[in-house]
């Protein structure tokens, strides 16, 4: 073999070396950077949900895991994530039952009409005045163009808050829960005082029951409350089935009005009876004074308590 044989296919491996160490180095590269960008699309999805009040991470009874976690957010907004709740109503008059009307618009726009069930019900809806007080949780009905129509009990005059809990079974946000709020001026004669926040207890009574809630939440962590019902100083085991569980747990931030859906670890069977200790999922996104309201059923008669948490 020539020497100018040999030099050439030197030259060949060499040329044919460095092209695969070079497309190596391509491959490694690509995937280092497919594996930091799932990564970054991970980080970034969490902490859009956190601070959207999204659904994510814990698994409720009866619903899907991605769309039933704890629902806790920041300060109220009308509109996360693309989607926005807009209405016609601003001011409603005080003293009488009144509607509120409302539609829920996607990230392109249009009306949303498909809505996945969760705890029963499409929607759930709830009014709130400014001092935390004339709790209201209502299930509205939606017409075919994707207006909902939320009937609220006789309002007290002043400024309320309305939220929208939903989850979009279509499009961008499909499986992911929202909650939407904008608020409601409501008019009337003698508008009522502002009514100081009750100071944190562990316990409340209502319609001769009394609701127990031990547990200490820590701002931004996952914890436990266990809420306990007795009556006459028994404990009560005859809770009936609310929304697919023995009571429903909604919180209320004192000052932003953040909101929080604290659930159940457990589901009611239908039929079932329940108590007198429940368990909650408590993932409170601010430190500070919440409002309770917890809502249980005992002999087809639907009860609502109240009383004030102070998140570490």
């Amino acid at each position: 073999m020539s020497s100018h044989t040999r030099n050439r296919r030197t030259r060949n491996r060499a040329l044919a070396l460095a092209a695969a160490a070079a497309a190596l180095s391509l491959a490694l590269a690509a995937c280092g950077s497919d594996a930091m960008s799932g990564m970054d699309h991970g980080a970034g999805a969490a902490a859009t949900s956190a601070a959207s009040g999204g659904h994510q991470g814990h698994q409720m009874p009866g619903g899907d895991a991605a769309a039933t976690a704890a629902a806790a957010g920041g300060a109220p907004a009308a509109e996360r994530n693309g989607y926005r709740l807009t209405s016609t109503t601003g001011t409603l008059t005080a003293g009488s039952p009144a509607e509120y009307r409302f539609g829920i618009t996607g990230p392109d726009g249009t009306p949303v009409t498909a809505f996945r069930t969760d705890q029963t019900k499409r929607m759930h809806f709830y009014a709130i005045r400014s001092d935390l007080t004339g709790f209201q949780h209502i299930h509205p009905e939606m017409a075919a163009d994707g207006t909902w129509t939320a009937p609220l009990a006789a309002l007290t005059a002043g400024t309320w808050r309305v939220y929208a809990s939903f989850i979009p079974d279509a499009g961008a946000g499909q499986g992911n829960g929202l909650v939407l709020s904008s608020t409601v001026t409501v008019t009337g004669e003698g508008a009522a005082a502002v009514a100081e926040l009750p100071a944190a207890t562990g316990s409340a009574t209502v319609d001769g029951y009394t609701v127990a809630v031990e547990g200490a939440p820590a701002a931004g962590k996952a914890g436990e409350l266990e809420v306990t019902v007795s009556k006459d100083g028994r404990p009560v085991t005859d809770l009936q089935p609310y929304l697919e569980t023995f009571a429903h747990l909604t919180a209320f931030h004192a000052g932003d009005q953040a909101f929080a859906h604290l659930h159940p670890e457990a589901k009611a069977e239908a039929g079932g009876t329940g108590g007198p200790t429940l368990a909650f999922h408590a993932e409170l996104p601010a430190s500070g004074d919440w409002r309770l309201f917890l809502q249980f059923q005992t002999g087809g008669q639907l009860h609502t308590a109240a009383l004030t948490l102070k998140a570490g």
